[in-house]
């Protein structure tokens, strides 16, 4: 048997108790996961009767007792929220223990902060099951597609919204019975919204932009619209176009307003959007999370799995425990440099556009009285604010008002709504009822 390494773990709820499952049956694992030994657990409450057996001494309800464990040489932060965790991360850095961690909200706040402190000190912090449970996509950033310029990643990284808008494609479900549904599953939280609000992806898409175009985001300026207000008849209409529903979070370079020795330019956001059948995100339903990164030269490759839950994001937290025990075996337990590859750091300047400069095909429902000429009343505004469309079509029509679908082609989003200001105007025109965005 080769060299132990103590894991210290914050935390031993859904995820916690996957890695010690993981680690306690390493038959037929990497052999280093033999190596690996849980040292010390924070949790709550001592008492609570759990699904897996630890022996009682190893407990506490205090963390800096699982920093401060000299037995503990890697500390898995496993607890979630931004505090006391990421005081507790930084602890652990600064008593020179690496760090492995799930919790995206602490990283896209704090990220910059903690890779710092680590770089200064000489420790790792990995952050795979930060992002898309189970599929690797941190590392594949950092190391396997760093020869390429990423152009744009884009992905769906929240498996409970996933799963609800599933359904209701398929289903005609109604939002709130899904969500009750997704919340009895335990695929979304009683207080759902950090999912269906779209907080959950902007946190993530914060830190795949930051790997993949090499800079900080700042995470409270993307743009951000979840499902919460979106309306089953816009799945319905959706469906009838050839288009399926998605919450997507996108992240792009935007080349054409980059200006010598200047900042990255990048437009982030995340919103419900349409994407055509033949799109690769298209099939991508559930809780299932993809995220498709396009590179010169690689073109476009795509990772596909489950984005939730206690194997998934168990297995991303154990392969970045073993990144890190593996090198600390092959050097003897002696500090080393750190391996560029692995550790985390910023190397460029980026900041993101205004919003009303991010380019994309645009959805529109609008409400209008059913009278001659009010689409040609519409489709002349659009013109002269140099907006193509691609397609419009009027749908149900009744003493309510008639349903007219608009789909644009590629444009600046201020170009829309300075057009949409002036389509209110119009006497026929009852409400702009949604607008989303389309790939």
């Amino acid at each position: 048997m080769g060299k132990t390494i103590g894991i210290g773990l914050l935390g031993l709820g859904t995820v916690g108790a996957g890695v010690l499952k993981i680690i306690e049956t390493s038959e037929g694992r990497n052999p280093l996961v033999s190596n690996l030994e849980v040292m010390r657990v924070a949790v709550r409450d001592i008492s609570k009767k759990r699904s897996i057996n630890i022996s009682p001494e190893k407990l506490t309800t205090e963390p800096k007792e699982v920093i401060d464990d000299p037995e503990v040489q890697i500390v898995v932060e496993v607890m979630g929220g931004i505090e006391p965790a990421r005081s507790l991360i930084l602890r652990a850095i600064n008593s020179g223990k690496s760090v492995v961690t799930a919790n995206k909200a602490v990283i896209a706040r704090h990220g910059d902060e903690i890779a710092k402190a680590a770089n200064s000190a000489g420790v790792y912090v990995l952050i795979e099951a930060a992002v898309g449970g189970g599929i690797p996509i941190i590392e594949p950033l950092k190391q396997s597609l760093g020869g390429n310029r990423i152009k744009k990643v884009s992905g769906i990284i929240n498996g409970t919204t996933n799963y609800i808008l599933t359904r209701i494609a398929k289903e005609g479900a109604n939002y709130k019975n899904v969500l009750k549904d997704a919340q009895d599953l335990g695929y979304a939280e009683a207080d759902p919204a950090a999912d269906v609000e779209g907080l959950d992806a902007a946190d993530k898409i914060a830190i795949l932009s930051g790997l993949a175009f090499g800079g900080v985001i700042k995470r409270e300026e993307i743009t951000t619209k979840g499902i919460n207000k979106l309306e089953e008849i816009d799945v319905k209409y959706a469906n009838r176009l050839g288009y399926g529903v998605k919450l997507l979070a996108i992240a792009e370079r935007v080349e054409q307003l980059k200006e010598r020795n200047q900042s990255l330019p990048l437009a982030l956001w995340v919103e419900p959007t349409l994407i055509s059948n033949d799109h690769p995100l298209a099939g991508v339903n559930g809780v299932n999370n993809a995220i498709l990164v396009e590179g010169e030269p690689i073109g476009e490759v795509m990772f596909y799995g489950p984005g939730a839950g206690s194997g998934p994001t168990a297995s991303a937290v154990v392969a970045d425990i073993l990144n890190i025990a593996g090198i600390k075996i092959n050097n003897k337990g002696e500090a080393t440099s750190l391996d560029p590859l692995l550790s985390a750091a910023s190397w460029r300047e980026c900041h993101l556009v205004n919003q009303k400069d991010i380019i994309q095909k645009t959805y529109l429902r609008v409400i209008t009285n059913d009278s001659p000429g009010v689409i040609g009343a519409i489709g002349s505004i659009f013109g002269k604010n140099h907006v193509s469309i691609e397609s419009i079509v009027q749908f149900d029509a009744s003493e309510k008002g008639a349903e007219i679908v608009i789909i644009t082609h590629k444009v600046k989003r201020g170009q829309i709504e300075k057009s949409l200001n002036q389509i209110k105007g119009l006497s026929d025109v009852l409400q702009i009822a949604s607008q989303l965005g389309c790939l």
